[in-house]
């Protein structure tokens, strides 16, 4: 049993690990559990437990190699638990969040992405996220061999060809490929690409209160990201709560040297002790 306090301790270790020791399923059922108060994990452990142990099953059914290794996630991960993106309900707040993804088996790409990192990452295999604008995807690679896949659709392996047909559907008809694409992310930006879809949704529907409880939950596990302290504090001055706002905009300045909003943000900052006082 997890509860509310001992998740946001678990976010706040994160915060203080490398990137390279992130545990990326333990921190996403962590920011899950935020909204899911005293929830039991050891049943979604268990379950990633056997997801890795059924892929190492199916491996061993045929010789190594990068083929192999596709063909076992997704006959694990589709083929014996179907998991598949929400096309239907893509907005649905529980996508993004872990243990509704396991509990119902559909979700966003990064959430599913995530199933697929952890899943190949407890084979020893080597596999990261990518840096490709409004659609996750995951790079497997063995030895000199590299394969994109697509969480969302069903593990597909995508093309050259697919990434620009999918850039240009998220980007616009003008954007075309680019190196950045396709490089490798962090398992901290994993988790934060992860909330972002929440508080994106939360923005859209005129949640701001609910947007800044995301960004606290961000600034928990990335608490040296400049840009998370400058929204952090510009929601909470919108919300009112102006000394959050204050303390938020003053530890962005502390973080953000030479960044080109400081005078304004100095500005603002002085413009809302004015206001308390």
């Amino acid at each position: 049993m997890i509860t509310r306090p001992q998740a946001r301790d678990a976010l706040r270790r994160i915060g203080g690990q490398p990137d390279s020791e992130i545990d990326l399923a333990e921190g996403a059922m962590a920011l899950a559990a935020l909204e899911q108060p005293r929830v039991d994990l050891t049943a979604y452990r268990r379950h990633l437990t056997t997801l890795a142990d059924e892929v190492a099953v199916a491996l061993r059914q045929r010789p190594d190699g990068l083929d192999a290794r596709v063909d076992a996630l997704i006959s694990v991960l589709i083929g014996r638990h179907d998991y598949h993106g929400d096309a239907e309900t893509y907005d649905d707040l529980s996508n993004a969040n872990l243990l509704q993804v396991i509990d119902r088996r559909r979700g966003l790409p990064v959430a599913l992405g995530i199933l697929y990192l952890t899943t190949a990452r407890a084979q020893g295999w080597t596999i990261v996220g990518l840096n490709f604008p409004g659609h996750f995807l995951v790079r497997l690679e063995y030895r000199s061999e590299r394969i994109i896949l697509d969480p969302f659709n069903q593990g597909q392996v995508r093309t050259v060809v697919d990434l620009r047909e999918l850039l240009k559907a998220t980007a616009g008809a003008a954007a075309e490929l680019e190196p950045t694409h396709y490089a490798a992310v962090g398992n901290r930006d994993v988790l934060l690409r992860l909330q972002n879809n929440l508080k994106l949704r939360h923005l859209r529907a005129d949640r701001v209160d609910k947007a800044a409880e995301v960004l606290d939950s961000m600034l928990l596990f990335a608490p040296n990201e400049p840009s998370l302290w400058r929204e952090s504090g510009l929601l909470q001055a919108h919300l009112g709560n102006f000394s959050a706002a204050i303390g938020a905009l003053e530890t962005f300045m502390a973080l953000a040297a030479g960044d080109q909003s400081l005078h304004q943000t100095a500005m603002l900052v002085q413009q809302l002790k004015n206001r308390l006082n």
